[in-house]
């Protein structure tokens, strides 16, 4: 007598809709890595696929549908990444080098979560809750080592000001660290995969280090 079908088990329809819906995703990175994510089409997916129009839009129902479904995949690697990286004992230092990592190997997508906001769309809340991952790790990293360094007014300021940190317990002096690892990094990274450091004949990851020794000294 045949097994009971479980709640995991998928019918072949659900496993083709799966199967289209990771087509189309590809699709959608490959317009986005010629023209950016602005440019993103339905349409133009559909006729690559030779679908039609209304056929793809049973799959996602709009553009925005499908940017967020690419948002949350991303957000979702990297906090992966990091989880990995805490796995094997990682601390500030290590979590900053996997986030590198996970940058050069898809400056696109990494680019769609930290790049200029696609204009006329607004990612979901529970986006910001799969963020708030890779915030809470830098939190628990900067948590981690030694300070005595004196309150600044943004750290006072910060008291107030902590919303961002999706109720993460640390004092103002470890919320302001964390923040300044988080965009110094973002910073160099930016530059460095948009090209600026193309030809200026210095060697990015020593420049990333150095960013990094300089905050693990504040």
């Amino acid at each position: 007598m045949p097994e009971a079908r479980t709640k995991t088990t998928r019918t072949p329809r659900e496993r083709y809709r799966t199967q289209v819906r990771a087509e189309i995703k590809e699709h959608a990175w490959e317009q986005i890595a010629s023209a950016g994510a602005s440019a993103l089409s339905l349409n133009a997916i559909a006729k690559r696929m030779g679908m039609s129009g209304p056929a793809l839009y049973r799959y996602f129902g709009g553009r925005d549908e499908l940017i967020t479904e690419l948002v949350r995949d991303a957000y979702r690697s990297l906090a992966d990444t990091f989880r990995a990286a805490l796995g094997a004992g990682a601390d500030l230092v290590g979590l900053a080098h996997a986030m590198r990592a996970w940058a050069l190997d898809d400056p696109h997508r990494y680019f769609l979560v930290f790049g200029t906001p696609v204009p006329g769309y607004r990612a979901p809340d529970d986006i910001t809750g799969i963020a708030a991952e890779t915030m809470t790790a830098i939190l628990d990293a900067c948590a981690a080592l030694p300070s005595d360094r004196p309150a600044t007014p943004f750290d006072t300021h910060l008291e107030g000001h902590r919303q961002w940190a999706a109720g993460h317990p640390a004092p103002p002096a470890v919320l302001h660290r964390a923040l300044t690892v988080w965009t110094r990094l973002h910073g160099v990274l930016s530059l460095e995969l948009a090209g600026h450091f193309t030809g200026m004949a210095f060697d990015p990851a020593l420049l990333y280090a150095a960013e990094l020794d300089d905050l693990l000294e504040r």
